[in-house]
């Protein structure tokens, strides 16, 4: 069924997650047009730490109300995660200025140097918005365009979390400062849940291309979500291709994949109402845009007839860059981006074409919706390459375990009572994730290590442990370990780590990508190659409408290479198997 704006529930609160580049928030934008422009008030929000909302409305936005310029009654808002955390360590430190020693200050402010300071404090905006009197009456709708899912889960699930935290301390010994701080806002958090578990205030969209993996990662949330008693779902697919007269082979198996993903999508989702927003021959850019995306002319919409697709830059494919890969013998190798741009698939395709040429490699992954599985399906593997995840929850416990074995003799029951208490808050899970993430990286000394990167916001958060949890690591288990004093020296450094940029080529993905890039730049780290996925225009497509999406693309090509005219490799599309699990190996 074609999704329209007479098909969005009459609840409050609206929710569009799912994995990066699903198009949840082009869905949630253009639901809250539609709202405004029939006579609503609305306030969307974006709690995406990679949020790309103000390139959507071409405005500049803070964790404060903006009105949308041409909309009336549609005001936004984005809730920056790094943000939020400087404010909330102020908030928590401040008052104690100048009346507590110094050395409590300096205490004080190592608690919160933690990543899950920054999961909280952002989680005491989402809270505010949704409990706060006086933005429920001010708005007839609060729309949600949530980040990509792992992130959305995490988010969702901590009024439960750190309610139970909540209930089982008693001594203050959270990596987010007293807990006396925290239980203020206890009955706010269990606000939150009860408003996120009421089917008429709360309603959830499952935003997920008509693709196995995300269709995969949207039943894993669906089921998650319904844990926590968020039940009033829908699943909304978006860019699903109406048909083609084309004969050509890509257009044909593109098809046929689609509607064999939608005909196998997870049980979980198979119960829940389902809309559908087609393929379409463009891009959704700006409001005439967006207007048009729940209009249902636009399932009709044709594609623009030109004579011939534009020229296509030739530019270095991936056996160019794994050739340069080798010259410079860079052995640890991290492909990066926003969730649905290809890394994991360009980190096991680099991984096998490394094994091929003969050299030992080892693939693994820090994602918490583990996707490398999804991507070597119907391989033969080379006998060189081995494959390994990182599982949260089990460097958790062995994290735990280690920490507590390592000192227990030398502490004393209250001390040993305090320890333990500190090792459950959700600080832990971040530390020895970031403790496994070294490991793996100090294999590189005698092989090549191919790492596959969580989706942006986390990647982020991830590199950044090096520095923010070094106190963390240091306080919690004493000596650090050497492969953790050496991560982010190798990192830096361009003879040992190469780090590729995975983009698409479409606005939103390259203006993040560009993002991403700043922000390794200011930590030092140098990107060394730019690789453009998935491009139609390099496919040569024939089908009208993939052709109106490949000349959408010469644009963004042209400007990445503009921008790294020597590192831009270009990838074209290329249909994917369905997959099966791979089982890691040791």
């Amino acid at each position: 069924m074609r999704f329209q704006r007479e098909h969005l529930p009459h609840t409050k609160h609206l929710f569009f997650t799912g994995k990066g580049g699903a198009g949840k928030t082009s869905a949630a934008a253009a639901s809250a047009i539609s709202l405004a422009e029939s006579g609503c008030r609305v306030l969307i929000v974006s709690t995406d730490p990679a949020s790309n909302l103000q390139d959507v409305f071409h405005v500049s936005l803070s964790n404060e109300q903006t009105p949308v310029p041409g909309i009336n009654g549609l005001y936004a808002l984005n809730i920056d995660p790094e943000e939020a955390a400087r404010v909330y360590r102020e908030n928590v430190v401040g008052p104690y200025r100048g009346k507590l020693p110094d050395a409590a200050i300096k205490s004080m402010e190592e608690q919160l140097s933690g990543a899950c300071t920054v999961e909280i404090a952002a989680f005491d905006e989402f809270t505010r918005l949704l409990a706060a009197p006086d933005v429920e009456n001010m708005f007839d709708f609060i729309i949600f365009d949530t980040a990509p899912t792992g992130h959305t889960l995490r988010l969702l699930q901590l009024p439960t979390a750190w309610s139970d935290f909540l209930d089982q301390s008693t001594h203050g010994a959270s990596c987010l400062g007293p807990v006396s701080g925290l239980q203020e806002k206890e009955k706010m958090y269990q606000q939150t849940v009860r408003t996120l578990s009421d089917s008429q205030l709360t309603s959830l969209f499952l935003i997920a291309r008509p693709e196995e993996s995300s269709l995969a990662e949207a039943g894993r949330a669906s089921a998650e979500l319904k844990e926590l008693g968020i039940s009033n779902q829908f699943l909304l697919l978006n860019g699903v291709h109406p048909g083609s007269m084309s004969t050509d082979s890509i257009t044909e198996i593109y098809i046929h994949q689609q509607q064999e993903a939608i005909r196998h999508m997870p049980e979980e989702l198979k119960g829940l109402q389902q809309y559908r927003i087609p393929l379409l021959p463009y891009n959704i850019e700006g409001m005439d845009g967006l207007r048009l995306l729940l209009n249902q002319d636009t399932a009709n919409a044709e594609a623009k007839q030109e004579a011939v697709l534009p020229p296509v830059l030739d530019l270095p494919s991936v056996d160019t860059v794994v050739d340069d890969l080798i010259q410079r013998d860079s052995r640890f190798i991290m492909t990066m981006g926003k969730g649905g741009v290809g890394k994991t698939s360009m980190a096991a395709l680099i991984a096998v074409k490394l094994a091929e040429r003969g050299f030992p490699v080892h693939l693994t992954t820090t994602d918490p919706a583990n996707h490398l599985q999804h991507s070597l399906k119907d391989k033969k593997l080379p006998a060189l390459l081995t494959i390994s995840s990182i599982d949260p929850d089990i460097e958790t416990t062995k994290y735990k375990e280690d920490v507590l074995s390592n000192v227990q003799d030398d502490l004393d029951q209250d001390s040993l009572l305090y320890l333990q208490e500190d090792l459950d808050s959700p600080c832990t899970e971040e530390i020895a994730i970031f403790h496994a993430f070294a490991k793996t990286a100090a294999r590189a000394k005698s092989e090549f290590v191919v790492l596959d990167t969580a989706p942006t916001g986390h990647t982020l958060l991830l590199l950044d442990a090096a520095q923010s949890f070094h106190h963390e690591v240091l306080r919690s288990q004493g000596e650090l370990p050497s492969e953790v004093k050496r991560l982010l020296p190798r990192l830096r450094n361009r003879q040992e780590t190469s780090v590729l940029i995975m983009t698409l080529p479409e606005t939103t993905p390259v203006l993040e990508a560009e993002r991403l890039e700043a922000d390794l730049l200011r930590a030092d780290i140098q990107p060394a190659w730019w690789v453009i996925n998935h491009s139609f225009l390099a496919a040569r497509v024939e089908d009208p409408i993939l052709q109106g999406r490949a000349r959408q693309e010469a644009k963004w090509i042209e400007r990445v290479h503009a921008n790294h005219p020597h590192r831009t490799s270009l990838i074209p599309y290329q249909p994917i198997p369905r997959r099966t699990t791979i089982t890691s190996q040791p």
